[in-house]
């Protein structure tokens, strides 16, 4: 099988769905490489499965190497024309799904606040998709260099100037929408309630005690967070919970012990939202670590 995107090494996994009309597969492959910024690389492709609402609390890099992706973001419909870099902020719900009945062929980089701060995500809502070439070829090398634990150092060298060129883009909006980083007038209902879900992450907390602590009718409040971050509450929990469950899976951590460690009720729960979410159950996705590379 020839491939022309480069994957880690005995860390692919291909799972073959067969449907009374198609054989549908999906490949995915996902690490946390040790190169700081980085918090986890994934490849992925999919022919059917579609991403519901939800959030990471990271940046998600994405390029498309075959296929195209529909999304959602900020309440405002997006793609992945040929050729572009996506780059979607944290905190900022997003959806996404194939644009074609071939499905998509993908590759995403998630990166920490080290790579681009709080300030970058007002420009990278207004234009999250960028058609540079040079960027796109950057990602690429960056994705091929950490395929490879003995090139973390090129990987570092190669990721300063995938940041760099990011920046570049952003800036030109950063300057002049830098007076709009904090929240909109009316947001600090639903910016509390954000940071007491965030707060309360692993062990949760109920609506009514977190109306009671915000000093909001549940209702109201709800309603704020729903209309401020185009999620609802209890879909920006199960979301977060499902990307910090990520992590510890790719850090080896049992499926059963990652599901308590990040607030889900027992394996079962997390494998039902994980699913959903991630298009692949926590078992496969943490076995996608060490499976062996296809010839």
């Amino acid at each position: 099988m020839v491939r022309d995107w480069p994957v880690a090494p005995d860390e692919v996994l291909y799972v073959l769905c067969v449907t009374p009309r198609q054989q549908v597969r999906h490949e995915i492959s996902a690490w946390r490489p040790a190169v700081p910024g980085v918090v986890e690389v994934f490849h992925a492709r999919f022919t059917e499965h579609a991403y519901p609402m939800h959030v990471h609390d990271a940046w998600t890099l994405l390029i498309v190497d075959d296929g195209a992706v529909r999304y959602d973001l900020d309440r405002h419909e997006r793609g992945t024309p040929g050729g572009t870099v996506s780059l979607l902020p944290p905190q900022v719900p997003h959806n996404g799904s194939p644009a074609t009945s071939d499905g998509f062929r993908k590759r995403v980089l998630y990166l920490d606040m080290t790579q681009l701060d709080a300030g970058y995500i007002g420009p990278a809502v207004d234009t999250p998709d960028l058609a540079d070439p040079l960027l796109r070829t950057r990602v690429a090398r960056l994705h091929t260099a950490l395929a490879d634990p003995g090139d973390a150092l090129e990987a570092e060298s190669r990721l300063a100037f995938v940041g760099e060129r990011l920046r570049g883009h952003l800036r030109p909006a950063q300057a002049l929408t830098g007076a709009l980083a904090g929240p909109p007038p009316g947001q600090g209902v639903a910016q509390d309630l954000r940071e007491l879900l965030d707060e309360r992450l692993d062990r949760g907390i109920t609506l009514a005690e977190a109306a009671r602590l915000v000093h909001a009718h549940p209702t109201h409040l709800v309603r704020a967070f729903s209309a401020a971050y185009a999620i609802a509450p209890h879909q920006y929990v199960t979301s977060r919970r499902v990307d910090r469950a990520r992590r510890l899976l790719l850090d080896g951590v049992p499926p059963g012990e990652a599901a308590t460690a990040v607030g889900f009720h027992d394996q079962s729960h997390l494998t039902r939202h994980f699913k959903r979410i991630a298009g692949t159950t926590p078992g496969r996705y943490a076995r996608s670590r060490g499976a062996p590379r296809p010839l």
